[in-house]
């Protein structure tokens, strides 16, 4: 993953963590796809949460789009 495209997901990302954290969750990126997939793990009380696929589409998405739009989807993977 290019240094550059993690620090812009990072800073993405961490316009939202407070938002998660106030939750008891956080995320973690796992990689990238070559097309553009941004693989995340959900961490804390965000793992099992109902909410967890709004959050994922209306918040985690819409962020990392927005600011790296070289990423085309997010997607939430179990561990």
């Amino acid at each position: 993953m290019e240094p550059e495209l993690q620090i812009r997901i990072e800073k993405a990302l961490d316009n939202i963590r407070p938002y998660l954290a106030a939750d008891g969750g956080n995320v973690r990126v796992l990689e990238i796809s070559p097309e553009g997939v941004l693989k995340i793990e959900l961490l804390g009380s965000c793992g099992t949460c109902p909410m967890s696929a709004m959050t994922l589409k209306a918040g985690i998405e819409e962020s990392v789009i927005k600011a790296v739009p070289e990423i085309i989807k997010v997607e939430a993977v179990s561990m």
